[in-house]
């Protein structure tokens, strides 16, 4: 039997690869010529009722930014 995901599979390159997740999988990544532009949460609650909000950088600046955000409820 083998197992999967395989922990050898999974350690090779860890050490070249963490560095580059880390900086790039990040919550809000920020680096020259490339970053976050868009943040995004939706909260769900136990009655169905959603809050989904948004947040764009505007016109590429990182000190411009436009919050938007919708409540509404899920169907049963």
């Amino acid at each position: 039997s083998s197992q999967l995901p395989d922990p050898a599979i999974e350690d090779q390159g860890k050490d070249y690869i963490r560095p580059i997740l880390n900086k790039y999988a990040a919550l809000c990544v920020r680096c020259p010529g490339y970053g976050t532009r868009t943040n995004t949460v939706v909260l769900i609650d136990s009655e169905g009722c959603v809050t989904f909000t948004e947040r764009n950088m505007i016109n590429a600046d990182v000190n411009q930014w436009q919050t938007s955000t919708y409540e509404f409820k899920l169907h049963s």
